[in-house]
Order: C-alpha cells, then sequence, then structure tokens
C-alpha cells in the first residue's frame, strides 16, 4: 500500500485503497476472506459459554472444531499439545493432530492484581483441576494446564465466586491490560494509571460490538517512570509524563508488536489526560475493528495498518472520524536506564514497602501459591501482583514485617534475593503445552539459570540487586511471546542436526539474537549470521557472553551497548 495519502469523502486522509481487498470493514469490505473470519461472523466467541455446560457432559469429543480451535478462547481456553510430538513435526501436523484433551486455561487479573482470597482460589483450582500446575505470564495472567472440560463449569464458579474471570483472556479480542505492578504505591509515579485501567475494563471487556477484532489487541498502561510494561510492543500504549502546561497524564503510543514482523509502537504526539484514557482507548480500539486488516491472519495487527497509515494520518482519523475532538500535543517521556523489574525491597511513597520475588521463569505451582498467601498474610498485607516480567509483587509490607517475609519467601522458592540470571531471564509456554512451539522453553530455562548461577558463582556483582542486569529471552517458536527480539540475549527456538548423530532425530536448539532492548536501547537487536546453539550447548554460550562483556565492557557499560560495538568473533 502506498504511503501517500488522499482525501476520503468525509474530508479524512488516509492512504489509498490497496488493489486487493485487505478486508477493511470500514471501507465495506465485509465479505468473510479466511475461515477464521467466516465463522467469526457466522457467531461470536461469547456464545460458547452456553454451549460448555454440554461439552462438560458430552466430553472433549462432543466439541466441534470451530468452538474447539476457535470461540473457546474468548473464554481462555486453548487445547494444549499432545505429549510426544517431536518438535520438528510441529509445521507438518494438523491442529486436530497436535490436539490433546487438555485445555491451557489463562484467568484475566488486568495489571497483575489480586488479593489474598483470588490468590487462594488460583492456588486451589491449580492443586484440584490443574494438576498443581501454574505459570505467570509476560501477560500478568496466571495460566494453567491440564484442565479438563468436564470441570470447566466449576472453574468458572469458583473463580467468579472470587471475582475472577477468563473471558476476553485469549482470542480476537482486547486482551488483558498491562499495568504497572506497582501502580498507587512507586515513590517516583508520575500518575497512578489504575482509574483508567478499572474503566475500561469494566465498560469494554465482553463488550459484544469489540468481540470480532481482526486479531488481539493488547494493551499497557502505566506511569511509572521506569516504563515497566513493555509499552513500545503494545497495539496501544498510555505512557506517563508530565505536561508544562497539564501536568501529569499519558504519552498515546500505536501499533506496536512483535512475532515474525517485529515493529515498535509509534508516538502520535498527543497528551492524554487520566479521564480521556478510556474514551481514547474506545477510539483507538474501534479504528483497528474497522479499518484492520482480515485478508490474512499475519497480517491482520494494528502494527501493519499503523506501517502503512504513519502516526500523522492515524491520529488525524482518531480525532476526525471516532473522537470527534482535537487531541493535546504533548511532550514524550523521558527514557529510562537500567532495569525495568520490581524484584527486592523498595520503599513505597507512604512508608511502606513492596517486595518483589522471581519465580525461575515464572514457574510456580497451586502449593507455591498457597504458601505464598500465607507468607502475605502473615506480613499483614492483601495485595500480590503479577509482573510483565513473569515476577510477583508483595505491595504494602511494613519494615518490620520486611525480614521475616524475605526469610518466608525464601523457604518457598521465591526468593526476592535473586541473582541477574533468575531476575532477567523468562520462557514462553515451549513444547511442554504449545502445539506452535519448536522446542523446550521453560524446562531448558530453568537449568540455564542454574547453570549459569554455579558456573558465575566467582562473579559476585551478578548477585546483587544493584549490580549489571542481564536479560534472557527464550522463545520456542518464531512467535516471540517470550520478547526474543527485545531481549540481551534473544533465543528462538529451532530444530538443529544432533552433533552426535547428524543423520538422526534433530535436537532442540536456538537461534540467538544479541543486544535487543526497549527504553534507551529500543531496538531488535543484533544477529549474527549462523548464530545458533543446541540447548544442550546453551550454557557454556551465554557464559562465555558474560564473561566477555564483563571483561570488555567500559565503566557501566550495558550488554546491548557492548554487542553494538563488539567484534563479530566476540559474539560467537
Amino acid at each position: 500500500m502506498s504511503t501517500d495519502t488522499e482525501q476520503s469523502g468525509a474530508g479524512i486522509a488516509f492512504p489509498p485503497r490497496p488493489k486487493r481487498s485487505e478486508g477493511q470493514w470500514a471501507l465495506g469490505e465485509t465479505t468473510p476472506l479466511t475461515p477464521n473470519e467466516a465463522w467469526k461472523a457466522k457467531e461470536g466467541g461469547l456464545a460458547v459459554r452456553e454451549r460448555v455446560e454440554a461439552y462438560a457432559k458430552g466430553g472433549f469429543d462432543s466439541i466441534p472444531g470451530d468452538d474447539l480451535r476457535g470461540r473457546m478462547r474468548w473464554w481462555g481456553l486453548y487445547t494444549q499439545r499432545r505429549p510426544g510430538i517431536h518438535g520438528g513435526r510441529t509445521a507438518s501436523l494438523e491442529p486436530h493432530e497436535l490436539d490433546d484433551e487438555y485445555f491451557m486455561l489463562r484467568v484475566r487479573t488486568d495489571g497483575g492484581a489480586v488479593d489474598l482470597h483470588q490468590l487462594r482460589t488460583l492456588a486451589g483450582i491449580s492443586t484440584e483441576f490443574a494438576r498443581d500446575t501454574a505459570d505467570v505470564t509476560d501477560r500478568q495472567n496466571i495460566q494453567f494446564h491440564w484442565i479438563r472440560i468436564e470441570d470447566m463449569p466449576r472453574i468458572w464458579a469458583t473463580l467468579e465466586d472470587a471475582g475472577l474471570i477468563t473471558i476476553d483472556a485469549c482470542g480476537d479480542t482486547p486482551r488483558v491490560i498491562l499495568g504497572s505492578p506497582v501502580a498507587g504505591v512507586a515513590a517516583d509515579e508520575i500518575i497512578d494509571g489504575t482509574p483508567a485501567m478499572l474503566r475500561i475494563r469494566e465498560m469494554y471487556v465482553g463488550d459484544e460490538d469489540l468481540q470480532n477484532l481482526p486479531r488481539k489487541f493488547k494493551t499497557a498502561i502505566s506511569g511509572n517512570p521506569n516504563q515497566d510494561v513493555a509499552h513500545e510492543i503494545h497495539d496501544i500504549a498510555f505512557v506517563g509524563v508530565n505536561h508544562p502546561e497539564h501536568g501529569p497524564g499519558f504519552d498515546l503510543w500505536v501499533g506496536g508488536g512483535l512475532s515474525t514482523n517485529p515493529m515498535l509502537a509509534r508516538r502520535l504526539g498527543a497528551w492524554i489526560p487520566l479521564d480521556e484514557v478510556p474514551d481514547v482507548w474506545h477510539g483507538v480500539i474501534k479504528i483497528f475493528r474497522d479499518y484492520g486488516y482480515r485478508r490474512l491472519r499475519n497480517r491482520a495487527r494494528l502494527k501493519f495498518l499503523m506501517a502503512d497509515w504513519g502516526p500523522e494520518v492515524f491520529r488525524q482519523v482518531l480525532e476526525d472520524e471516532y473522537l470527534h475532538r482535537k487531541l493535546i500535543d504533548g511532550p514524550a517521556p523521558e527514557l529510562p536506564e537500567g532495569r525495568h523489574d520490581h524484584v527486592g525491597v523498595h520503599r513505597q511513597k507512604n512508608g511502606k514497602f513492596y517486595v518483589g520475588v522471581a519465580p525461575i521463569v515464572g514457574r510456580v505451582s497451586g502449593d507455591k501459591l498457597a504458601k505464598l498467601a500465607a507468607a502475605v498474610e502473615a506480613a499483614g498485607s492483601d495485595r500480590v501482583r503479577f509482573t510483565p516480567q513473569q515476577k510477583i509483587v508483595i505491595l504494602d509490607v511494613v519494615a518490620s514485617k520486611v525480614p521475616d517475609l524475605l526469610d518466608a519467601l525464601d523457604q518457598i522458592g521465591l526468593t526476592a534475593r535473586a541473582s541477574a540470571f533468575r531476575r532477567g531471564t523468562m520462557a514462553c509456554t515451549g513444547i511442554e503445552f504449545c502445539k506452535l512451539a519448536i522446542t523446550a522453553t521453560k524446562s531448558t530455562a530453568t537449568t540455564l539459570v542454574a547453570e549459569l548461577e554455579n558456573r558465575l558463582a566467582d562473579v559476585p556483582e551478578l548477585f546483587t540487586l544493584d549490580g549489571p542486569s542481564l536479560s534472557i529471552n527464550m522463545n520456542g517458536c518464531p512467535n516471540s511471546c517470550a520478547r526474543a527480539q527485545i531481549a540481551d540475549i534473544g533465543l528462538k527456538g529451532v530444530q538443529l542436526p544432533n552433533p552426535e548423530d547428524p543423520q538422526g532425530e534433530t535436537v532442540d536448539g536456538f537461534q540467538i539474537h544479541l543486544g535487543g532492548g526497549l527504553g534507551v536501547h529500543a531496538g531488535f537487536g543484533r544477529k549474527v549470521r549462523g548464530l545458533k546453539s543446541t540447548a544442550a550447548d546453551l550454557p557454556d554460550y551465554v557464559e562465555r557472553m558474560v564473561r566477555r562483556w564483563l571483561a570488555q565492557r567500559k565503566d557501566d557499560e550495558t550488554f546491548a551497548s557492548w554487542v553494538i560495538r563488539a567484534e563479530e568473533a566476540d559474539l560467537s
């Protein structure tokens, strides 16, 4: 599509109509162009909830395909991968051949916020229905596995009694809203975005008008100066900023996303006051619904529309056609240096403390969550938040309770005294449960963290919270659910020849990206031609990179800065 603009009849500038239909509703292109669009047009995802009672009685085999691999996602349910299927076969098998008769279930927790009753509810579901599985995702959700369709009515009733939901947790919907885990308590906070987040959830989650988007729509809202929600990779993000005339508000970003065509969000140059955030959010998501591309699933994200329109045209369409008013011009937020996580003990603005802990790559369990709830209650708190870095934060701890809480957390295996590797490593679900995955991730990353902590024990600065940080993001396929392109060391799952038996079955490996990041170092990192490693050799490679970085860095030079100037030979 050309980026030259033309004027529509309404006086709105936008790129000329493409030569072939992109399925844009606003241009009258409403005929479904893909199987997904066809079944969505026939019946929306919300309708499947009423049928689950029947499926629960009839069992897995009673669920038709459009519900099983489509509409049930609107309620947080994905079929999980059948065990024993080698990663090399992922792309060659049909969906029904990959399906197991169990589900992954995402619980929607906007801003990652839960109270003690909700935390104990999640723990109970894990132990009773999910074989003690529970993962903290980088979407601030809790994700269960081994869920049976027969148990879903009871699970929903239990969740909803605790004020928890799964609606719009997956599917072509407005997904969970990422919010700062320390919103409302951080001493250096610019503005608390929680009221806007809650208003959006109240007004629009489950809204029938927003249940047939071209694809998923991801939102982030944070008034924290550390920009702790990865706003650059969201469809829409509101970033805290001080306007010289109007005071604290939000800078508006649109059109970010990773996967196989990564793009960073673009600033619209607009300052949004807190009370206008829901209205602006609603205008942007309706642009996506109406103008978003529906011809191909792999181009059905808002980032492709932004790439073709540009921020100036996008803002004009938003103002003229959807908001019917002009937005206030605003300054860009300052770019933060250093860490974006919340691990450790930090003073709140009310004099209490928040304590951030680091489960390894987000993996917990019902047992751990129950023990965490007991430790939080003993510390006098009732507020826990999951983070966009697969970590957990306990809020509102008085100073006298902090030492005992830290000891209790260590006993659970949720330490706040984390190494750079435990603090900085994330991993997606991987081949253990995901039908798209090519390699194992959670187990591989857990082994990697343990190996690095052992091998680099002679470098004490890597075991202090004020030491250098290092992000290692591991993905089991190119879709980048764990953000491989924006990590210091990004790992994308591939199958590689077995070094010990090149003619035999392939083994898990990873293509390596180096020096990606957000904030000051926003970008997708450096690719070195042919730079890959088997999973077994990863500890050797990462140890080598860390030691070279620490030996060659200038002053407090970050890993990403070192990678930019390093010789290619030093990166092998």
